[in-house]
């Protein structure tokens, strides 16, 4: 938000304090200013925190002039030439301004016009140049005439962009006065957060000035001449939803003139950042820009005509179903049943807290104004902002909150500038309906809360000095105050809530860089670990340890992206999806229910840069719940791994693709690393993974997760490369049931082990994990290690047939085994084989 220093100077005094300085202290206090643009003022040197910009107008050289007399100029006439005084003798000065033409031939002016003055060598931006480029006034002939000097325009100021006319200043301005201190300016461009949104207003940003500086803020301006006949009668007010719009307030002016706002306003306007456009229209804007206040001006003839010739009644309500309005932009807009309107018997007049529409805009033939302001809910004017997606300066102020109280305050102000402007009437009350009061916060604090939450000793006393600064109530008892919070402020909770408010209130007003830094003082609670927690960062430190990189992916996607992760033909779940009412775009309108979707899109925007691939991600995803409107969150891990299996080095890589043995030795790992070692495997089947080369990973009779390579139809609907991709999916909320928090750990035997080889001849159907674990089970305790190392298919053992060779490690913990222990126990394997698989030793 912009607040020119020179509005800021009407409600609080200034004096003393440097505009650097003004900007720190805010900056301290929560109200960054990101900016100082300087328009005039001389600007600082040196090294500053602050961004600054702008221009400053030279001293000597650009001053208030006096134009006297207008010429005609005799080879152009789209150039005149100026009779002008600046202070110190008069110059011929030649200027194409179009405002000027007017005043042409008259001969002397009874009113000299006051004008900006630039002389030779002074440094301005070129009216003529796109945005802000400064150049320097140098004497040349033009036309015959000899110039040196200009009369300036607002953009050759650095006002604002507006360069069709020179600049005409007050009646006040004396000629050879320094421009500079005549309206020399700064604006501080300040970065409003929404805890701070009451001060996204000229007079809200005095209030911070006033209660950090301990100066005296000049009262709010809203009393208002009205001189007309009372409102009463002249309009009825109607609230179908107080939830949505818990106040609304309505005035009138008649016998208006529309006509361009005093130029002071305009300039005003500009250095805020708003265009002029009219009067009546530039008083509403001004209003709110002063007060926080939005309001909306409609013509009142339009409304009565409307009505049939009668009182109209606005109304307040929520859009009808394929119902359409044109905005004063001239954009028609569908609406959204959730956006609330407002409305006449005849139909709708705007988009609450957004937009006007067009049909009953301030015109030219206007001549009697009703005006508007009210309280609107902040999430549902944020709800139709996402919609519509389209912003206002409105918009801005009700998506972060106003408070109710502000309707009336603003409607006032506004009045009274119109009266003021337009030489209009005002009649007298305003029509108010306020259905849902807004109670202020009461709460209670003491100097032992300034001590634990801040670390800073401070008496009732000074705590209630500091609150009343910033218009707080404040009521003593003892050590004990009881605060209640203005009536503009909607930021102040109750109970705790409220109470670390006021902290955060008085922090601010006493200073931060005041606060010095303390050990916490209250007793630290006894920790208590999170087991949970505690594996998903075991996890990623194995996962990381193994060479793979963690990714983070949206929670929020569409059905139509989720489905590319099963081959065509193949159907997802039934289960319905969690939608959002009110979706940040397009491609992000339910949350997913398939991780692994996610995690493919993540490794098919990096197929195309890097050529191997090595990821996992641990989160939620979200199924419908029937016990209540909050999903279920269904915690998984997905691992996906494509392309060569070394990176690329000086010395050469290992470049044989990722195949499904990489995926199941990295679950394995994993798995392992966790204290998981009563692991099997299984043939799987999953939709996303191709069909044989898929495989279920299980603990007892639980199945942990399912890997192996994607399913080719998949493959081809997403850009992955090449290279197959192979993926692992882990249900993590299973797995956390069995991760032991601790699990014991042996040492190294002293004593050496047994190694031998033993290949079976089996049936090409039957599992190597099924033969592994019968090894196992009949091995027990002695066989420590266990390994693959060979698959043989041929001739010499038979069709259907594989040969599997294993490498078994035989160790006892407390003494060397013997030659016939180990015989007894290969010979107990070999015979458990034979019995179940019907297994042949292999020679």
């Amino acid at each position: 938000m912009k607040v020119p220093i020179s509005w800021l100077k009407d409600f609080v005094n200034l004096d003393g304090i440097s505009i650097e300085e003004l900007a720190h202290a805010l900056t301290m206090a929560g109200l960054e200013v990101e900016e100082i643009e300087y328009v005039g003022l001389p600007m600082p040197t040196g090294r500053q925190i602050t961004k600054l910009s702008g221009i400053a107008w030279d001293r000597e050289k650009i001053v208030v002039g006096e134009i006297r007399e207008v010429l005609p100029h005799s080879n152009a006439d789209r150039l005149v030439l100026c009779r002008l005084f600046d202070g110190q003798k008069e110059h011929t000065v030649l200027t194409g301004a179009p405002n000027l033409f007017e005043f042409k031939g008259r001969g002397e002016l009874k009113k000299p016009l006051k004008v900006a003055y630039a002389k030779e060598g002074a440094e301005i931006y070129d009216g003529h140049q796109p945005g802000f480029q400064k150049t320097t006034l140098k004497r040349a002939k033009i036309r015959g005439v000899e110039s040196y000097s200009m009369v300036c325009s607002e953009k050759e100021l650095g006002i604002s962009e507006e360069h069709e006319g020179i600049l005409f200043l007050g009646a006040d301005a004396k000629a050879g006065m320094l421009l500079a201190d005549y309206m020399g300016d700064a604006v501080f461009n300040i970065a409003i957060t929404p805890n701070i949104a009451r001060d996204a207003n000229i007079y809200g940003v005095a209030r911070e000035v006033a209660a950090l500086t301990g100066r005296k803020l000049k009262a709010m301006p809203v009393k208002v001449k009205a001189n007309g006949p009372t409102i009463k009668g002249k309009v009825k007010i109607e609230i179908q939803e107080p939830e949505l719009n818990p106040r609304f307030v309505l005035g009138l002016i008649k016998d208006i003139e529309i006509k361009p706002s005093p130029d002071w306003v305009q300039r005003r306007l500009r250095l805020a950042g708003m265009r002029p456009i009219n009067n009546i229209v530039d008083a509403t804007n001004y209003a709110m820009l002063e007060l926080g206040e939005p309001l909306h001006a409609f013509d009142y003839d339009v409304l009565v005509e409307r009505a049939g010739g009668k009182a109209p009644t606005i109304i307040t309500r929520l859009t009808k179903k394929g119902e359409k309005l044109t905005t004063l932009d001239g954009i028609e807009r569908k609406l959204d049943e959730f956006t609330v309107l407002v409305c006449d018997t005849a139909g709708s007049l705007s988009i609450a807290g957004v937009m006007g529409g067009a049909e009953t805009e301030v015109t030219e033939k206007t001549r009697n104004v009703l005006l508007e302001g009210a309280a609107w809910n902040f999430i549902n004017i944020r709800k139709t902002l996402s919609a519509q997606r389209f912003s206002s300066e409105a918009a801005y102020r009700f998506s972060r909150g106003v408070h109710p109280a502000m309707a009336p305050r603003g409607i006032r102000r506004s009045l009274d500038l119109m009266r003021q402007w337009s030489g209009g009437v005002v009649n007298q009350g305003l029509v108010d309906k306020y259905p849902r009061p807004e109670k202020p916060s009461v709460v209670e604090i003491g100097p032992e809360d300034a001590r634990r939450w801040l670390g800073v000793e401070l008496s009732a006393r000074e705590m209630a000095a500091i609150l009343r600064r910033s218009e707080f109530q404040v009521q003593t008892k003892g050590k004990k105050l009881m605060v209640t919070s203005p009536d503009y402020r909607l930021d102040i909770g109750e109970g705790v809530v409220g109470k670390a408010d006021l902290m955060e209130e008085i922090a601010r007003i006493y200073g931060y860089e005041k606060i010095a830094a303390t050990r916490l003082r209250d007793e630290i609670p006894p920790q208590q670990s999170n087991h949970t927690l505690e594996i998903e960062e075991r996890i990623r430190d194995l996962l990381a340890r193994m060479g793979l990189q963690e990714i983070i992916t949206y929670r929020l996607t569409t059905g139509e992206q989720e489905a590319q992760r099963l081959p065509v033909g193949i159907a997802p779940d039934d289960k319905p999806y969690v939608r959002l009412l009110n979706p940040i775009s397009q491609d992000r309108v339910v949350l997913r229910k398939s991780l692994l979707a996610s995690v493919l899109e993540i490794v098919e925007r990096n197929a195309s840069l890097r050529e191997r691939i090595a990821v996992f991600e641990l989160g939620p995803i979200f199924h419908a719940s029937e016990a209540g409107p909050l999903p279920d969150e269904l915690q998984r891990l997905v691992l996906a791994i494509s392309g060569p299996r070394g990176m690329s080095n000086w010395d050469g890589a290992e470049t044989t693709p990722f195949d499904f043995y990489d995926i199941k030795g990295m679950v394995t790992n994993l798995l392992n690393g966790l204290g998981l070692w009563d692991l099997h495997y299984e043939v799987g089947e999953h939709p996303s993974f191709h069909p044989g080369k898929c495989s279920k990973v299980m603990h007892g009779e639980q199945q942990l997760g399912v890997f192996g390579e994607l399913h080719p139809q998949v493959q081809t609907q997403y850009d992955l490369g090449s290279h197959p991709v192979e993926a692992a999916s882990v249900n993590l909320d299973l797995l956390y049931e069995f991760v032991p928090e601790r699990f014991d750990s042996e040492p190294v035997p002293a004593y050496p082990p047994v190694l031998e080889d033993l290949a079976v001849v089996v049936n090409e159907g039957t599992p190597a994990g099924q033969v592994e674990m019968l090894i196992r089970q009949t091995g027990g305790k002695l066989l420590t290690g266990l390994s693959l190392f060979d698959v043989y298919r041929g001739e010499q053992i038979g069709v259907g047939k594989k040969s599997l060779a294993y490498q078994l490690t035989y160790q006892h913990p407390e003494r060397t085994l013997t030659d016939e222990e180990v015989a007894k126990l290969r010979e107990r394997i070999v015979k458990r084989l034979e019995q179940e698989l019907g297994a042949q030793l292999r020679s």
